[in-house]
């Protein structure tokens, strides 16, 4: 038993990021409604660019940690907001009316270019940061075992569910929801009953951007490194996630996505580990045949 509330914990950590990232994608695509990979594609950039920020305060200004630590999350989370401001004028309000393929076609080249600025930035080197908070804190113990979680994960929960909770009741009970929750179900209706669509859709993609860069910033925060495709990885995972969960409702897509990092730590702790992610796309791309079937029923009901 303790062994299965250890895999629970280490779970509950993996549930935060990818509940996150999940309901920064729903976000977005709530209004988009077009698959978008470069949402990975800015968690693994913003996680890299921390990193990358944080050596150079390190080793160049000669900033203390907490204060080298601060300067890359500053920087990360700038990076994001350009980001996100480049992408709802440049590419999504662009190709917004087009064919679903231009936007996932455009949005894997951005996919690409971020990977490869992070890769050249770092000269095809990782930087890895050294452990911080992580003093383990003990749920359970006994006959020598006890099932903790180190202070670096309870912070990442305790962030990522209050931005998602945060985010939740934001959307339900002030006036950029309620124009949210109309775009979404009718823009050009929207539009007409005098709600500024364009501004809407920027903040929305701005926020789900400024979601991808803390869960970004936290799993680089905890890991102390990010691949260069993890990107790509990320972006996968979050699009079947949320394809299960929902991709228009961010606060189910975080739900599903939560209950996913459950399955993948328990998973991982009672499986081969090799086969976790066949396993685990299995089990996604049949949950997604079955609700799909569900919502097809629904609407022609």
């Amino acid at each position: 038993m303790l062994y299965f509330l250890q895999q629970l914990l280490n779970g509950v950590h993996s549930a935060a990021i990818y509940a996150l990232l999940a309901f920064g994608y729903a976000l977005a695509n709530g209004l988009l409604k077009r698959t978008n990979l470069a949402h990975g594609a800015i968690f693994a950039f913003c996680g890299q660019t921390m990193i990358l920020a944080a050596v150079y305060g390190y080793q160049v200004l000669w900033l203390t940690l907490p204060a080298t630590v601060a300067f890359g999350i500053a920087v990360a989370f700038a990076y994001a907001a350009l980001i996100g401001r480049l992408l709802s004028r440049l590419v999504f309000a662009p190709l917004a009316g087009h064919s679903p393929n231009t936007i996932v076609a455009a949005t894997l080249g951005v996919l690409i270019v971020l990977m490869e600025l992070t890769r050249i930035s770092a000269d095809t080197r990782d930087f890895w940061l050294p452990p911080m908070l992580a003093t383990p804190v003990a749920f359970a113990s006994g006959n020598g075992f006890a099932a903790t979680l180190t202070v670096i994960q309870l912070v990442n929960v305790a962030l990522a569910s209050a931005v998602v909770a945060g985010g939740a009741c934001y959307l339900a009970r002030t006036r950029f929801g309620r124009d949210w929750r109309a775009i979404a179900d009718d823009p050009l209706a929207a539009r007409l009953c005098g709600i500024d669509t364009a501004h809407v859709f920027n903040r929305t993609v701005l926020l789900g951007g400024l979601c991808a860069a803390l869960a970004g910033v936290l799993a680089a925060l905890y890991y102390g490194n990010l691949g260069f495709g993890a990107g790509l990885v990320y972006g996968l995972k979050i699009l079947f996630v949320t394809a299960v969960g929902s991709y228009y409702v961010p606060a189910r897509a975080a739900l599903g996505a939560a209950a996913f990092g459950m399955a993948e730590s328990l998973w991982a702790g009672y499986f081969p580990i090799e086969w976790r992610d066949a396993w685990m796309y299995a089990l996604l791309a049949a949950m997604l045949v079955l609700t799909g079937d569900r919502r097809d029923q629904r609407a022609s009901g």
